[in-house]
């Protein structure tokens, strides 16, 4: 089985526990403003066979098992090639490599229910709580995606992936009703906060897009900070926020 694919990173630190095989799939369908990697929402360019990416990553096997990472499989969003992404996991779990789902969450269960199967992680990403909110940064609706949401953290340890952007998804109301789907899945969740930046403009540029976002600044510590004393007032205390 094949898939359409973006990049490689042989050496990922940040996308999963120790170092990691990173393979960026082509496709998504969010349309996110703040993306800072737009030319990864079509799916063409090259493909590559789950055998291929295997034997790929067995050339670095050795830093992955060394540090405790393995492979993760991101985007674009990786659910629109589902088939090829179970496929390539169980070829990892047969070879004892540890797998990584990094999703947006915006596909159909039943492709998410096909990824979760050999996944050893996800890395879930919500761009905002408040379904208003949503559809403002990402042209659609968060219904889909926080009932795979809650799919993945019923079967599978997730980090659960927040960006704060100043003035657009970081207003109390935001974070309480971030506190209020936290409360609804397992305790054992992780919560990661992520700094809004503005790195990928370059790339909307190059494309010729139109950055929605230039009178946006990007998030400091202090944002993040006050962000995380918000969710402690909301009763997020229970969870792993970092």
């Amino acid at each position: 089985m094949k898939a359409y694919f973006h990049s490689v990173n042989t050496f990922g630190t940040v996308d999963g526990p120790g170092i990691r095989y990173v393979l960026f799939l082509s496709g998504c369908k969010l349309g996110c403003c703040f993306c800072h990697n737009p030319d990864t929402w079509v799916a063409n360019g090259d493909a590559v066979c789950s055998e291929e990416i295997l034997s790929d990553i067995k050339k670095y096997r050795s830093f992955y098992d060394v540090s405790g990472g393995g492979l993760t499989i991101s985007g674009g969003e990786p659910l629109l090639q589902a088939d090829f992404v179970a496929e390539l996991f169980e070829l990892c779990k047969r070879n004892r490599i540890a797998t990584s789902l990094d999703t947006g969450g915006f596909a159909a269960t039943e492709a998410m229910e096909k990824a979760l199967e050999n996944a050893d992680l996800v890395l879930f990403s919500l761009k905002a709580a408040r379904e208003r909110v949503h559809r403002q940064l990402t042209g659609k609706s968060n219904e889909l995606i926080l009932r795979n949401l809650e799919l993945a953290a019923a079967t599978r340890p997730v980090v659960l992936r927040c960006i704060v952007i100043p003035g657009l998804n970081d207003a109390e109301e935001d974070v309480a009703a971030l506190a209020k789907i936290l409360k609804q899945l397992p305790s054992s969740l992780k919560l990661e906060l992520l700094p809004y930046h503005a790195m990928g403009k370059s790339k909307w540029t190059s494309l010729g897009l139109s950055y929605r976002l230039d009178a946006i600044r990007e998030a400091t510590l202090e944002d993040l900070s006050h962000f995380k004393y918000l969710l402690k007032q909301h009763g997020v205390c229970n969870n792993h926020v970092y």
